[in-house]
C-alpha cells in the first residue's frame, strides 16, 4: 500500500510539472488544461468547440512540446481528401515499386483544425485511427505509435460550408469542451507574456514518452468504489429513459466516463474517485453523445439535460477511499 502511495505521489509531481510548463504559454484555462490531460491519460480524444483565436492551436503545441511528442496539424477544408490525412502509396520510378507516403495522422498529437469543414468521407478517415489506433491504406494496415491523441476543433458560430459531425464520429471523442475567453486580468497577462517573443519557442520537455506511459497505467489503477460504479451506471441509464432524449448514452459512453473519472482523479492528485469527479466530467464526456428531442417541442440543450440528470440521480454517501 505504501508503494502505491509513493507511485501516486510521483505521478502528481509529473502532472504538476506539465501544468507549470504549459502555464508559461497559456494564461489561465486551468480547468481546460486538466481536462486535456485527463483525456490524454485516459487514451481518449478531445473535440474543442470554440471561436477562432482562443488558443486552441497554441495549447495543443504546448502540450506536445511538454511531452516531447511529435505534433501534426491538418487544416480541414471541403476539398481535403482522405489520402491527405492517412497517406497514400505512390509509384517510385527509381525503385520501380510502390512506396508509402505517410500522412499527418502518423504522429503523436494531431490537431484536426476545423474538422467540420471537411466532407463526411474525409471526416470518416479518422474513425479507424481514433478507435483502433491503426490506418488502412490500399488494404494494408499500419499501426499508429502510442500515444495517439487527437484534438479536433470546430467553430460553433460559423456554419456556412460545414458538415456536422455524425453521431458515430462524435462518439469517438472522449470529451467535447470549450476554452472560452480570458477575463480582463488574464488578457493583460497575455499581452505582457507575448510582448517581446513567443514563449512556446523556449518551452522544454518535462516528461518522456515512457513517463507518460507510466501515468496512463497509473490512471487505470485509480480506485472506483462499487457504489460509485453503480452511480455511473445509473446516470447513463437515466439518459436512455428521459423523455427529452431520443438516443441516450451508449455502453461506449459509459466506459468513456469510467476511464475519464479515473484519469481525472489522478490529475487532481488522488488514487480514488469521488462524486465531484463525476459531476465535473459528466457534461464534457456525455452531453455530446446525446441525441435530443428538440423537434418534439423541447428547447433544452444536451448540457442542460445532463445537468438536470446529475441533480436527479441519487448519489449514495460512502467513504470512497475505502477499498472493498
Amino acid at each position: 500500500m505504501e508503494d502505491q502511495s509513493l507511485k501516486f505521489t510521483a505521478s502528481g509531481r509529473l502532472i504538476e510539472a506539465i501544468r507549470q510548463n504549459i502555464s508559461q504559454v497559456i494564461i489561465g484555462r486551468q480547468d481546460t488544461i486538466d481536462l486535456l490531460l485527463t483525456a490524454l491519460l485516459a487514451n481518449g480524444h478531445v473535440l474543442l468547440e470554440d471561436v477562432p483565436g482562443t488558443g486552441k492551436t497554441m495549447t495543443a503545441k504546448a502540450l506536445a512540446k511538454c511531452l516531447s511528442l511529435r505534433f501534426s496539424r491538418i487544416q480541414f477544408t471541403p476539398d481535403l481528401l482522405p489520402s491527405d490525412v492517412t497517406g497514400l502509396n505512390y509509384f517510385d520510378q527509381k525503385e520501380s515499386r510502390f512506396v508509402l507516403r505517410r500522412g499527418p495522422v502518423f504522429t503523436h498529437i494531431l490537431l484536426a483544425d476545423e474538422i467540420n469543414r471537411a466532407t463526411p468521407r474525409t471526416q470518416s478517415s479518422l474513425l479507424e485511427a481514433m478507435e483502433e489506433r491503426q490506418v488502412t491504406i490500399d488494404g494494408d494496415t499500419y499501426p499508429l505509435e502510442s500515444p495517439f491523441f487527437v484534438i479536433a476543433t470546430q467553430n460553433p458560430v460559423e456554419t456556412a460550408g460545414t458538415y456536422p459531425l455524425p453521431e458515430a464520429q462524435l462518439d469517438r471523442f472522449l470529451m467535447k469542451i470549450s476554452m472560452g475567453y480570458p477575463d480582463r486580468e488574464e488578457e493583460l497577462a497575455i499581452l505582457e507574456r507575448f510582448e517581446t517573443d513567443n514563449p512556446l519557442d523556449t518551452l522544454d520537455p518535462v516528461l518522456s514518452p515512457e513517463e507518460l506511459s507510466g501515468l496512463q497505467k497509473a490512471a487505470t489503477e485509480t480506485y472506483v468504489h462499487p457504489l460509485m460504479r453503480g452511480y455511473l451506471a445509473d446516470l447513463c441509464q437515466a439518459t436512455r429513459k428521459d423523455s427529452e432524449i431520443l438516443n441516450g448514452v451508449s455502453p461506449r459512453g459509459t466506459l468513456a466516463l469510467f476511464k475519464a473519472v479515473r484519469a481525472y482523479a489522478l490529475v487532481r492528485g488522488r488514487d480514488y474517485v469521488v462524486p465531484e469527479d463525476v459531476k465535473t466530467l459528466a457534461v464534457p464526456v456525455l452531453a455530446h453523445r446525446l441525441v435530443t428531442a428538440r423537434s418534439f417541442g423541447s428547447h433544452s440543450s444536451s448540457r442542460e439535460i445532463m445537468e438536470r440528470l446529475l441533480s436527479a440521480v441519487n448519489l449514495p454517501t460512502e467513504n470512497w477511499r475505502e477499498r472493498v
